[in-house]
């Protein structure tokens, strides 16, 4: 008797007591995630629907397919979704010519998204890798017997792409490829042509990661050559993420990303502290391929893990994330 009150007496803070129903844990909870939290990325392709073997569940998109899909992201409570388009090889060459086609495939998907859901928010990616026989995000020079990403030669093929998807109607165009300069030269390119009110979410840390192959995969956008460590960011860097989230915000981003996310919590925090723009988060292919062979495995709970590793980005601070997951756990959140 003695020692359980002694006990008692000690524990004048009990954390526990915050624990102890449903109710009273939902009204000390910290950190929130809801659909609206989530943007869906989706792959559009220009010929026939097929499912990508190294991301379970995830398929190119037809333009019916993509209308279908964006429709129940939007009734999921999902405000927007990004595009990532699949194109021939046909239509490929060293300067990404067909990305800035008013005609082209992309842009015909977001003219007619923008007409049957107009309240849903549409992002393009602009990056030369989907429509480059080369594979890189930029333009590709021999020097000698070297072949080198020319970054300058790459910033009006940027603006062009971006200047087109605008045209089309896209909300957000989303530069992924990591080019110095290039967030300042797609928005006077924007603005100069009337796209004022289009946004950019810039891809500011985009580190050189081994998490992107299902992306590659489905893209068919593996570089020909080398790799893109001259331009991504070296894994292990910390401070060159505040340095070009700073440089990108200067130049007129809107939002911010940090890609991947869940090896890079710690970035998205630090990124989060210093941003005067809201924070954006890509759960990579390679982090949901992961959770989706284990679950398939037996080896986890694939609903727990998978809402687990959201709710991690939005403690970390995120304010939207990028991912693959987004319908399933819309469904899981909605009420």
């Amino acid at each position: 008797m003695t020692k359980k009150v002694k006990i008692k007496k000690l524990l004048k803070s009990r954390p526990r007591r915050l624990r102890q129903t449903a109710s009273i844990r939902s009204l000390v909870q910290e950190t929130d995630l809801l659909p609206r939290h989530l943007i869906l990325p989706l792959f559009i392709t220009d010929g026939k629907a097929s499912d990508i073997a190294s991301m379970p569940g995830v398929s190119r998109l037809t333009l019916d397919g993509l209308l279908k899909t964006a429709e129940k992201a939007h009734k999921l409570g999902i405000p927007g979704i990004a595009l990532f388009p699949h194109i021939h090889d046909s239509k490929k060459d060293s300067y990404a010519a067909e990305s800035a086609n008013e005609k082209g495939f992309l842009q015909n998907c977001v003219r007619k998204l923008k007409n049957e859901l107009p309240e849903l928010t549409i992002i393009t990616d602009v990056a030369m890798d989907p429509y480059s026989t080369d594979g890189h995000d930029g333009v590709v020079k021999q020097i000698g017997k070297n072949a080198i990403i020319d970054n300058d030669e790459t910033l009006p093929i940027l603006a062009r792409m971006a200047i087109s998807q605008a045209a089309a109607g896209a909300d957000f165009v989303a530069p992924s490829d990591m080019m110095d300069g290039r967030i300042g030269y797609i928005r006077d390119a924007l603005d100069e042509n009337g796209f004022e009110n289009v946004g950019i979410i810039a891809y500011s840390a985009k580190y050189s990661s081994g998490f992107y192959g299902p992306f590659r995969d489905a893209l068919d956008s593996a570089p020909r050559f080398g790799d893109k460590k001259t331009y991504q960011m070296n894994p292990t860097n910390q401070l060159e993420a505040l340095r070009e989230v700073r440089l990108d915000i200067k130049e007129g981003a809107d939002i911010v990303m940090v890609k991947p996310a869940l090896s890079y919590l710690d970035v998205i925090a630090k990124v989060k502290a210093i941003s005067s723009v809201p924070v954006a988060a890509y759960n990579v292919s390679g982090e949901y391929s992961m959770v989706k062979v284990a679950a398939k495995a037996g080896l986890i709970d694939e609903k727990k893990v998978t809402l687990e590793i959201l709710g991690s980005i939005r403690r970390a601070g995120a304010d939207m994330i990028l991912t693959y997951h987004a319908l399933e756990a819309a469904g899981w959140l909605k009420p």
